[in-house]
């Protein structure tokens, strides 16, 4: 059983739990570790002082001025964090007794606040704090005295001491001298085995011959188990015949709901141009899927082809959404969005210029003819009327293009009508929180660049009726604080994984060009 550590020394008051605590709650057992908290692990998870089950917890006093420092920040969410801990510190330590002791947490472990001696008194010597200054003699620098407050716990208490960090560097700098470091794992996703996209299935030609005329077959018990609800597989026969399908539960794997294209109104069709983009499509159209999450290379179709079906079913008279919402993570260099000029939509254009491309190439100013279509009867009455309501929509007159700098000409491009019209809009991440977004048709896009904690915030935004597209590339990831395992857009599909209004699509071939395919893959 842990039990209460006791004084280090026969002189209690040396044995420093806080500035001059006369006893430590830092228990001792076989089991039993200390982990010491970086500053952007509070930032990350400002409930992660619960998530260490039994195990000592110790945040140095620096981390407490980091904190104070970044609260300031109104409108981010390192600043909502940063004051969230604060609040937490505060409850679980309420007095000066709290501070200098420690105190014990529900879950069974300790939190300590941890001040080092050994800066607070530069004649003070230790060996490990030698080796610190000759390694690290800068030891002004946040992350040095952090690395100290580490080291002074090791040295003084017997449990296994570990820096919990999600800096790479702040990790190697104390693997340097001498102090076991690791990121953070508690909102990581299981190691990933590079998994196929899709699951194949094996049947008879007679059991596909049976699908293909029911639009659904029951299979057994061992090969149903390990798919999740809404997983997609591809049926194969010993002949070599193929079929996709999705997984319902019990069993079941029904056929897919995929028509030839979908378009806008005065736009192209688009097609799903391999198996991969069915399933994406299917799960696009599916009303009953709420949320959608989806990873992809560069190149694999993920914006495009999430843009035509938000589109297509915009415009559709029996649609449910009543517009498209776009946005993406603002991962600027050095600079947030306020430094930019201009009003909001002007302010997120360049970090929206992909959705812009996309409309272009779904609605162009000149859509193409194609004769595939020209045979196919519409009833001209219905036809009528959505090409109406779509012109009343976009009407705008050319004496306000040209004051809204679109060219003398008055010539608005289609998809620059839809922005004005509002059916489609440019959301801002920075001011999501306190929305509440109904009948949207909403399309997140660089996912991967959130924190779980971030995602949550997006996604806890959409009301019933609303449908979210989470896409990225795990493997792109310009956010120094999460990584391939703790991002945002894979905890979501981790943790949402099975549930009945979601679903999960992998995207692996590249359709842009042979040449972007080719640097995606090699470069």
């Amino acid at each position: 059983m842990p039990h209460t550590l006791g004084p280090a020394n026969p002189h209690p008051m040396e044995n420093l739990r806080g500035a001059s605590a006369p006893i430590s709650r830092i228990k001792v057992a076989g089991r039993v570790k200390t982990f010491v908290l970086d500053t952007n692990v509070l930032l990350h998870d400002p409930q992660s002082v619960f998530k260490f089950e039994d195990n000592n917890l110790a945040i140095p006093v620096e981390v407490l001025e980091e904190l104070d420092s970044i609260k300031a920040e109104q409108s981010t969410e390192r600043g909502r964090n940063a004051r969230r801990v604060h609040r937490i510190l505060q409850e679980l330590l309420p007095d000066a007794r709290a501070m200098h002791e420690g105190v014990e947490l529900d879950n069974g472990g300790t939190l300590s606040i941890i001040i080092n001696p050994y800066l607070t008194d530069p004649g003070r010597r230790s060996p490990a704090m030698d080796r610190l200054r000759a390694i690290l003699p800068d030891i002004a620098k946040k992350d040095n005295r952090i690395i100290a407050a580490a080291l002074f716990v090791q040295e003084r208490y017997p449990p296994p001491t570990i820096l919990v960090t999600k800096d790479v560097n702040v990790q190697l700098k104390a693997r340097a001298v001498g102090l076991e470091s690791e990121d953070y794992l508690n909102d990581k996703v299981p190691e990933d085995t590079d998994e196929a996209s899709y699951r194949e299935l094996g049947l008879t030609v007679y059991e596909l011959q049976r699908f293909c005329s029911e639009g659904a077959f029951e299979l057994e018990k061992s090969a149903a188990k390990p798919l999740y609800l809404n997983e997609y597989v591809l049926l194969r026969s010993d002949e070599g015949k193929t079929m996709p399908a999705r997984f319902y539960g019990d069993g079941l794997v029904r056929r897919l709901k995929v028509p030839d294209f979908v378009k806008a109104p005065g736009g192209i069709p688009i097609r799903a141009r391999n198996l991969e983009q069915q399933f994406l499509m299917d799960a696009l159209l599916d009303d009953s899927i709420a949320m959608l999450t989806c990873f992809g290379k560069a190149g694999t179709g993920k914006t495009l082809l999430s843009t035509a079906c938000a589109l297509h079913q915009t415009y559709d008279d029996s649609s449910r959404y009543d517009g498209v919402s776009i946005s993406r993570p603002v991962m600027a260099l050095g600079k947030d969005i306020g430094f930019l000029p201009g009003s909001l939509e002007e302010k997120m254009k360049p970090w929206l210029q992909p959705y812009h491309d996309a409309l272009e190439v779904l609605i162009p100013s000149k859509p193409p003819k194609d004769p595939q279509f020209a045979s196919k009867k519409v009833a001209k009455k219905k036809h009528k009327k959505r090409e109406d309501q779509y012109a009343a929509m976009t009407a705008i007159q050319p004496s306000h293009a040209s004051q809204n700098g679109h060219g003398g000409n008055g010539l608005v491009k289609p998809y620059e009508r839809l922005l004005k019209s509002g059916l489609v809009e440019i959301e801002a991440l920075a001011f999501i929180r306190g929305r509440s977004i109904a009948r949207r048709f909403f399309i997140l896009d660089e996912a991967q660049q959130l924190t779980p904690h971030e995602v949550k915030t997006v996604i806890t935004r959409i009301s019933e009726g609303s449908k979210i597209v989470l896409i990225g590339d795990p493997a792109q990831i310009d956010n120094p604080y999460v990584d391939s395992r703790s991002n945002g857009l894979v905890y979501c599909f981790n943790r949402m994984k099975g549930q009945a209004i979601a679903a999960h699509v992998k995207l692996t071939k590249g359709e842009r060009s042979k040449l972007a395919e080719l640097a995606a893959d090699l470069l």
